[in-house]
């Protein structure tokens, strides 16, 4: 017990915290240390022993309080406030010049300026401060919803508990603005979850010492890290924390701003980010940090160039899933040589049949690669692959290597020319390739590697989410004839595990409660868990919002299914034939009577003026773009489709209109001119 009497204590902890803190800044944002390891932890163990002496003290933005929350169960969702938005690819100097000249044409007469980072290959979370103390942290997840990982993130000691200005600010008027929202208010940080190389390198060392398996790379060890139910894992796991984005309103005139306003609230930021005046400079700068990449400490895939002003920004708004005045430019793919051992074939959930390139493992980009995809037996034939070729993979923009070129000069004869089979190597069912399609499939429904991929994309993180239930379980309960259909897995008891290998009571009664959990599901996982084709995880949840209700989608028109964004022709007779086939009616029924309920989104109590109404464009307007002109009418209520019929109410005609113009005029649907339709929006 300290000698101190309790204010003395109290005056000592809030001076150890702010000097802790102050150090924390110096070697996490400014990459300098002006104290020794030793003498960092004596000062922590000085607090600590200050804390147990004076409990009452401890607050939750104490250094010391890093490491303590509870192991959980399962992570909570938790809805963004603002959208995590994805970014648009680009991966050449033409697209990046046809991006400017893109939003060129929306905007003629801004001078457009930029401003250039590192896209560092990480989780992206978001962190919510309020009062200047981290009280929540979350994942992207789907960019509206993701996981609560605040007691995880609080172990990263580069992420600041609780925020101080260490440095100046932009303005004054900023400066004002934080200082407020410090004292009563919330400010919201986004960045990226991460871990450098040499730390990844130590971290694998160790396990390989253990007998564990090694991780491939640094993004999947940092993401698995952050996953981790009890935070004291993530804890022992070298990761930092590089922020990129103020979500909050402090006042920032542009993102250039809003670096020097992170980096004074006790953030590190991307050292080599710069603004840059026009197009040329942003080619100047991608290629800069190309020929950087490899001398950095942790793995990037490109840089992402934003509009630098933040009110133009803005304006622009946002196309599909993410910003229009922001790109992410990628590296042209890191490649390396290796050997085909063998070419095996995938079965995938829709019966797609897809080539795999058994390879000698190698390091393609910081990661290990023993497979590749070959895509298709089109593909394989024009590459002229062979089993034993040398051959050169490529793992370019995502983590999917592939196999780019055969390297035919080194061939010995031995090589073995593969021959695409005919039937289903897994239940031998005669392959079909339907239409234009370059894909073969099985369609036998009964094949067992169909319905082993279709259930586990069912129970997968973004269906039914059942917790405990793996594809190890998964294909054990299949192997004992437990499970074969969907509707199984919700009829399972505690006596039909516990005979199993693998389970005691606990896991037993752990997993029956798991599945009893999942048995109330949302709409858009539902949907999603169905597999149908071209149906990921966004299309879900758009066709859940618009429609609703499961009845209401299962009688939607071709017409009415395009009325969603992002949904064309094929796309829309792709789920019609599905939710009229037999057996899928049969599957969804079964898994309705055994138990499953189905969430509904609650409807928006937004009325437009243009509620109810169906709009088609045709031709180029002069003041809006397509895209614009959608947004527009869907913000008063309205939708829009590509097709005219019957039930459309408007069609709005500019230039060079087309087709869709005469089908108006045969049907006697209403036609506006430009004109006509900016004063319907007014």
């Amino acid at each position: 017990m300290t000698d101190m009497t309790k204010a003395e204590a109290k005056a000592r902890i809030a001076k150890l915290r702010e000097v802790i803190d102050r150090y924390r800044y110096l070697y996490h944002v400014l990459d300098r240390s002006e104290i020794s390891d030793d003498a960092h932890d004596s000062l922590k163990h000085e607090l600590t022993q200050l804390e147990k002496d004076y409990p009452d003290l401890i607050t939750p933005d104490s250094p010391t309080q890093r490491v303590g929350g509870k192991a959980l169960d399962k992570f909570q969702k938790v809805s963004h406030r603002a959208p995590m938005l994805s970014i648009e690819d680009v991966f050449g100097k033409e697209e990046v010049e046809s991006w400017q000249e893109y939003l060129s044409r929306l905007s003629p007469t801004v001078s457009f300026q930029y401003f250039g980072e590192v896209k560092v290959d990480g989780l992206a979370v978001s962190l919510r401060y309020e009062n200047g103390i981290l009280v929540a942290a979350a994942t992207r997840g789907n960019g509206k919803v993701g996981e609560d990982v605040t007691q995880n993130l609080k172990t990263i000691e580069s992420i600041p508990l609780h925020l101080a200005i260490h440095k100046k600010v932009p303005t004054p008027a900023i400066k004002n603005k934080v200082e407020e929202l410090l004292k009563s208010g919330e400010i919201e940080i986004r960045g990226e979850v991460y871990m450098e190389f040499k730390d990844f390198a130590r971290f694998n060392k160790e396990r390989k010492k253990k007998g564990e398996s090694e991780y491939a790379n640094t993004r999947n060890l940092a993401a698995g890290s952050i996953r981790q139910l009890n935070p004291k894992l993530t804890a022992s796991r070298p990761l930092k924390f590089i922020a990129y984005d103020v979500v909050s309103d402090l006042g920032q005139e542009t993102h250039a701003q809003e670096h020097d306003i992170m980096q004074a609230l006790g953030f590190k930021t991307d050292s080599t980010a710069k603004e840059l005046n026009n197009i040329s400079s942003v080619l100047s700068y991608w290629e800069d940090i190309r020929k950087k990449r490899d001398t950095l400490p942790f793995q990037i895939d490109g840089i992402v160039v934003s509009v630098n002003n933040n009110d133009v920004f803005e304006r622009l708004g946002t196309a599909g899933k993410g910003h229009r005045g922001m790109r992410a430019l990628k590296f042209s793919g890191k490649q390396a040589t290796t050997k085909i051992l063998d070419i095996r074939l995938q079965v995938g959930r829709t019966g797609a049949i897809t080539p795999v390139a058994s390879l000698k493992p190698l390091q393609v980009g910081g990661v290990t690669v023993s497979r590749a995809t070959l895509h298709n037996a089109d593909e394989i034939a024009r590459l002229g692959v062979k089993v034993g070729d040398t051959v050169i993979v490529e793992r370019a923009g995502d983590v999917i290597p592939r196999v780019v070129e055969v390297v035919k000069e080194l061939r010995t004869g031995k090589e073995k020319t593969f021959q695409m089979p005919t039937h289903c190597p897994i239940c031998g069912v005669k392959l079909v390739r339907p239409g234009e399609e370059k894909i073969w499939r099985c369609p036998n429904k009964e094949c067992r590697a169909k319905r082993k991929e279709f259930l586990r994309n069912f129970v997968s993180r973004k269906a039914f989410d059942i917790e405990g239930l793996g594809p190890k379980i998964l294909e054990q309960l299949m192997g004992e004839n437990l499970v074969s259909l969907p509707s199984d897995i919700f009829e399972l008891s505690e006596g039909d595990l516990r005979p199993l290998e693998r389970f005691a009571e606990t896991s037993a009664a752990n997993l029956i409660e798991s599945i009893k959990e999942a048995k109330k599901v949302s709409l858009e996982r539902f949907i999603y868990s169905l597999g149908i084709r071209h149906v990921g995880e966004e299309t879900a949840q758009e066709l859940a919002e618009h429609f609703g209700s499961l009845e209401e989608l299962k009688k939607a028109s071709v017409e009415e299914l395009q009325q969603v964004e992002d949904i064309g022709d094929v796309v829309a007779k792709q789920i019609i034939s599905w939710f009229h086939d037999t057996s899928n009616k049969d599957l969804v029924s079964a898994l309705l009577t055994a138990g499953v309920e189905i969430v509904n989104p609650k409807k928006s109590s937004f009325t437009g003026k243009l509620k109810g109404k169906t709009f088609v464009l045709t031709g180029s307007l002069d003041s809006l773009t397509r895209d614009e002109a959608k947004e527009r009418i869907r913000g008063q209520g309205g939708e829009t489709t590509e097709s005219v019929s019957r039930s459309t109410n408007y069609v709005v005609s500019g230039k060079d209109s087309g087709s869709k113009l005469e089908r108006a005029k045969e049907l006697g649907v209403l036609v506006l001119t430009e004109k006509e339709f900016l004063e319907l929006l007014k």
